[in-house]
């Protein structure tokens, strides 16, 4: 796993990796060390205040006389102790689980619920996919394929349906044939505007009304690619949506990977799933040591 997620984050590890080799292998003060450290975290789009929690935590942990190697070791620790935001969901227990998978267009959206379903399908799981993004006949498509593709069923409404309603039926029908997980891609949200953000919690209501404890996950796909960008995104859908996770994507493809530490720290919420390329296995559940290792070491 520390191999793959090592290739996953060599962008942004390369961006680190000349500003923190000239921080801890200078001769400076470990007060000038950790100046540097700041700096060189701000440029990876940690973000201002993360930053200086992480580097005051940091200064609190080590002495004035520890060299480089205690600093770097108090850092990971830092920021993996920030990256664990309280234990993941419960195991999927033998009724029927709903999967909410909420963001924006092009962010990886229905390439995560596909993925989910798959791995929910290999842990022997009767699996329903939900193609619940009735406002483009594409994003049905691409659900369908991706359906034929794992073996997968897919339920789709007509388009322009409410999908609130195409839900309501997938609902039913994962009852009554004993389907055990339900994976729902909903439209691609612009998390701007109001009236779009609304039908999610709709969704959300219908869902709760059909299916006991339902949804037990809402996760919302980030683009990583956009770095702190994203946190607009996540603070509008988190408000509305009640998110409980992150599935962070396209890791592999940029050097802004280093947002995601700001971001979780300003939300409070847990990533639960890192995209580590395109594949339909090539996603990873995360934890916080391994994703620390990969990206400083």
């Amino acid at each position: 796993m520390l191999e793959k997620l090592r290739a996953t984050l060599a962008k942004t590890r390369a961006a680190l990796k000349d500003r923190l080799d000239g921080i801890f292998q200078s001769a400076a003060s470990r007060d000038e060390t950790l100046e540097g450290l700041s700096e060189a975290l701000i440029l990876a789009d940690v973000g201002l205040a993360t930053t200086e929690k992480i580097v005051q935590a940091v200064r609190e942990r080590t002495r004035k006389s520890d060299g480089p190697e205690a600093i770097l070791s108090a850092l990971k620790d830092e920021i993996a102790a920030l990256l664990d935001r309280g234990p993941a969901p419960p195991p999927a227990a033998g009724g029927l689980t709903a999967v909410m998978i909420v963001g924006v267009n092009g962010g990886g959206k229905t390439t995560t619920a596909a993925k989910l379903a798959r791995r929910h399908a290999a842990a022997g799981r009767r699996v329903l996919l939900v193609a619940a993004d009735t406002f483009r006949a594409a994003a049905q498509e691409q659900v369908v394929l991706w359906g034929q593709r794992l073996g997968i069923p897919v339920h789709r409404g007509q388009s322009g349906a409410d999908p609130a309603s195409v839900v309501f039926e997938a609902s039913r029908q994962a009852r009554s044939k004993s389907f055990q997980t339900m994976i729902v891609d909903t439209a691609g949200r612009v998390h701007t505007n109001p009236n779009l953000m609304a039908e999610l919690e709709k969704v959300k209501r219908v869902l709760g009304r059909e299916i006991e404890g339902a949804p037990q996950e809402i996760l919302l796909v980030l683009d990583a690619s956009i770095g702190r960008n994203a946190l607009p995104q996540a603070r509008q859908f988190l408000k509305v949506s009640g998110l409980t996770g992150i599935a962070l994507t396209k890791l592999d493809g940029t050097a802004k990977g280093g947002a995601v530490i700001g971001i979780v720290d300003e939300l409070g919420l847990p990533i639960r799933h890192l995209g580590t390329g395109e594949g339909e296995d090539d996603l990873e559940d995360f934890a916080s040591r391994p994703f620390v290792d990969a990206l400083l070491t």
